[in-house]
């Protein structure tokens, strides 16, 4: 199990014709860049899983041992981030995390990703605002594998703090989340800024990416040689 902040030389990548059908909701319009991939059911094994089932630890574990493994991939991803986001962006864009799924008022409510972006350090101040909010806790998608919410029941349950747009209207946005599964938060997301921001540009940042399995093909060899 890691435990520094940094793993080794990680990059953005971008999701693009070879990878997007892994992300059902995503089209050729979506714009959005990862790091590692998940594997369902791999456990720990790879940089992606071992990052993703630590920062996922739920808050009624806070009182055990492990929870300490949560904090330091909070501060992973923050190292991430902070390696790969472009600088002249960053001194003009809007980093906004999607909504945890439980409501500000459950007890199991994780900001996680609000945590690491305002972790974030540079010489100007970073404009991290969590611009949308969700009205009521929702299924967790990584704990609902084929009960999975669309994005019209997410958008549904979604809603633009104006009191954070008081700050100052965004032209570049970036939404952040640990994961992408459907993609269906970062359409939902979309939707809802894009209506209310309609000159913004908006991509998405993922720390992972989850790859499905592929079918198992024969080799070439058995079909020449049989």
């Amino acid at each position: 199990m890691t435990s520094g902040v940094i793993l080794p030389d990680p990059r953005f990548l971008k999701i693009d014709d070879s990878n997007r059908g892994d992300h059902y909701y995503l089209s050729v319009d979506d714009v959005c860049y990862y790091v590692y991939e998940y594997t369902p059911g791999a456990g720990f094994t790879g940089d992606g899983n071992q990052l993703i089932v630590n920062l996922k630890k739920k808050m009624d574990r806070k009182a055990r041992p492990d929870w300490k493994y949560k904090g330091r991939a909070i501060r992973t991803c923050t190292a991430i981030l902070s390696a790969n986001i472009n600088e002249q962006w960053l001194r003009v864009g809007t980093l906004v995390p999607v909504p945890p799924s439980k409501a500000q008022d459950d007890p199991m409510y994780d900001d996680r990703i609000a945590q690491v972006l305002r972790g974030i350090q540079r010489p100007f101040a970073v404009d991290i605002r969590e611009l949308v909010r969700q009205s009521q806790s929702t299924r967790a998608s990584h704990e609902s594998e084929g009960d999975r919410l669309s994005p019209d029941e997410l958008e549904a349950v979604y809603s633009i703090d104006e009191a954070e747009v008081a700050v100052r209207e965004p032209a570049k946005i970036a939404v952040v989340d640990d994961m992408l599964t459907t993609g269906a938060h970062f359409v939902a997301m979309k939707r809802v800024l894009s209506r209310r921001f309609p000159r913004a540009s908006i991509v998405g940042i993922f720390i992972t990416r989850r790859v499905l399995p592929r079918p198992d093909f024969p080799d070439v060899a058995d079909l020449v040689f049989e």
